[in-house]
């Protein structure tokens, strides 16, 4: 785990023995699961410190000093971002939201296995959990990665965004076009936009941004609409 060590070290991280075990774990069982159910294309050992582990990380960049957060992983599939990040500042509570269950025993056996406490894994799709009292606008941060473009982000994610809170997005390249399709959702869900924030790490060369959304009004109660929907029907 030299690259992704070197790279957190970039970010302001020093991961200690114990944590990158645990990561090496996490591609252990990664790679081992991944030839019973579709995880990831990538698993070569280099690439996964640097795309997903690594990648996972520089969300740290748009979080500031606080970290005693309460976050969400919205679309988790193999845990990224959320675990890694999990990994690397225990202090934080997490939350993993997947629709599909048999990624979902997945998390739930790397969790045992890395044995990482305050995590709570969720089998439900994001149009749904949203309504439910105990995930709707409760939290300080709210991650989603290659999960769909910015319209339909926002829709499904800033509902989980507390007022103050901040929602961020994980792109990669020119996202000005996507950015502005997005205005109009983004304001109907009560966010802002705070910044477009460049991934500032050699290993991650591609052009890679984090767009931060702050959440400033409540989300109407009607919205995210029924499953599916925002996908077919973006608000744009």
């Amino acid at each position: 785990m030299d690259i992704l060590a070197s790279g957190a070290r970039h970010l302001g991280l020093s991961l200690d023995t114990n944590q990158l075990a645990r990561f090496h774990t996490y591609y252990e069982e990664l790679i081992d699961w991944n030839g019973r159910i579709n995880l990831t294309s990538i698993t070569e050992y280099n690439e996964v410190q640097v795309k997903h582990f690594l990648d996972s990380l520089s969300v740290i960049q748009g979080l500031g000093d606080n970290r005693l957060l309460r976050i969400i992983d919205v679309g988790a599939g193999a845990g990224f971002p959320g675990l890694p990040l999990k990994i690397a500042l225990p202090e934080i509570s997490l939350t993993l939201l997947e629709a599909t269950a048999k990624k979902t025993v997945f998390l739930q056996h790397l969790v045992d296995k890395l044995a990482l406490d305050n995590v709570e894994i969720v089998t439900a799709r994001a149009e749904e959990a949203a309504h439910r009292s105990e995930y709707r606008e409760q939290f300080d941060v709210v991650l989603a990665r290659a999960l769909a473009e910015l319209p339909v982000l926002a829709e499904l994610c800033l509902p989980f965004v507390k007022i103050g809170g901040v929602f961020i997005a994980q792109k990669k390249g020119d996202i000005a076009l996507e950015f502005k399709s997005a205005e109009r959702a983004i304001g109907l869900m009560g966010g802002r936009l705070r910044e477009v924030k460049p991934v500032t790490l050699e290993e991650l060369s591609d052009d890679r941004c984090l767009v931060i959304m702050e959440k400033v009004t409540p989300t109407p109660p009607q919205y995210p609409r029924r499953p599916g929907m925002p996908n077919k029907r973006p608000i744009v």
